[in-house]
């Protein structure tokens, strides 16, 4: 047994006063009307548990084992005809199997440092929408409706139908479970670095239009995943140093140009002036999370030739990230602004016509610009972690 019934207990009892939600985050609220499996029915029709059976038989073609839903002991209760047993074990293995429709199955995600948190306010539909799905006796559409609608994840599942077992299945089931981690509605129009594809795509109307090489995280200092919107960027941007870069890089005031500064919390830290001597380059794209990662320049271009380039701290370094600039500028925007700020060597904020979320994710099998599917280097070694917690084996994180 994989995960068995511990597993599905401690996700009943979470969904009465907590919600699992991505990050491993255990956000606890007060009880919410129709979030408890006491909403549901006690009684399901035979026809619908039924077909309850044949969505967890089908949920192998999402990369899942259906035997973590309790698929045996399901059909044995089935055979022994409607009642309070079948009631109660068809309640806990669809809302399990919900939960990981909705939300994916595996729970430890920080330490592959994915920090896409979704709304805990989401899993309060769930119980309500398979009430009504139990009554009406056919639960197969609220399933479905539950699975990423995105075309990138109906492709892996084209491809896992296609596959046969082995290393690529594998990969397939790893990033359809990425997938389920992430939300359900994805802007029209956005940023994209796949961190290992090491490239930034501009997506407009949901049609990817042109895209940029990229630096990424060092193995010892990856790229965390995350959503977060960019409104503006600074054109010769000074380096505020973290601490912990600072430390490891043995970096202080009066080496390298670096200069000691006072922040207004009344700590100091180690700058470094604009110029061309700059770890950040001409241009810093500023964004809105708590992992101080943002999109810059880097005055060290050679990086860029490099087949694998996990290279950096963690922060996404962008080659010609003055087109990108002009681009997000657009007709709209203020490009003489933008000519007069790189002609300068003065600091400058500029501000986009309009917000762009930036989706900063880790699929190692992902579609190019024309829908094919297309197979990376896994440079985080996440693949492992999330194969073994899908099926149930110890995890085992590789050393930095």
């Amino acid at each position: 047994m994989r995960n068995g019934s511990n597993r599905k207990l401690g996700l009943l009892a979470a969904m009465g006063l907590a919600l699992l939600v991505p990050g491993s985050l255990l956000l606890a609220q007060p009880p919410m009307a129709d979030s408890t499996p006491a909403s549901v029915p006690a009684h399901w029709p035979m026809r619908a548990a039924r077909e309850l059976i044949a969505v967890i038989e089908a949920s192998r073609d999402e990369g899942l084992h259906p035997a973590d839903y309790d698929l045996a002991a399901l059909k044995r209760a089935v055979a022994g005809g409607e009642g309070a047993a079948l009631d109660a074990l068809a309640t806990a293995s669809a809302l399990s199997l919900a939960h990981d429709y909705y939300f994916g199955r595996v729970s430890d995600r920080s330490s592959m440092q994915w920090m896409i948190v979704r709304s805990p306010y989401e899993a309060a539909q769930l119980t309500t929408r398979l009430r009504s799905a139990i009554e009406s006796g056919s639960p197969r559409d609220f399933f479905q409706a539950l699975l990423p609608s995105d075309q990138r994840y109906a492709a892996l599942r084209t491809a896992l139908a296609e596959s046969q077992s082995g290393p690529q299945r594998d990969r397939l089931r790893a990033n359809m479970e990425r997938w389920r981690w992430m939300p359900r509605a994805i802007a029209a129009n956005y940023l994209y670095v796949n961190v290992p594809s090491y490239k930034l795509r501009v997506v407009h109307d949901g049609i990817p239009l042109s895209s940029y090489d990229v630096v990424v995280g060092a193995k010892g200092t990856p790229t965390p995943q995350i959503v977060s919107p960019t409104a503006s960027f600074v054109v010769n941007p000074a380096w505020y140093v973290p601490a912990s870069i600072a430390r490891k890089s043995g970096l202080r005031a009066g080496r390298g140009g670096f200069v000691a500064r006072r922040l207004a919390d009344g700590s100091v830290t180690v700058m470094q002036p604009p110029g061309p001597r700059n770890a950040l380059g001409r241009i810093k794209f500023n964004l809105d999370n708590d992992q101080a990662i943002y999109l810059h320049d880097t005055n060290a271009k050679s990086a860029f030739s490099r087949e694998e380039r996990a290279l950096s701290h963690g922060c996404v370094r962008v080659k010609d990230i003055d087109q990108l600039a002009a681009e997000l500028m657009g007709q709209s925007g203020d490009a003489v602004a933008l000519e007069e700020a790189l002609a300068s060597n003065q600091t400058a904020t500029l501000h986009l016509p309009q917000p762009w979320p930036v989706y900063i994710v880790y699929f190692t099998v992902d579609t190019d610009e024309t829908g094919d599917l297309l197979t990376y280097r896994d440079p985080y070694g996440y693949d492992a972690q999330v194969l073994a917690a899908l099926d149930g084996k110890p995890i085992e994180i590789a050393s930095s």
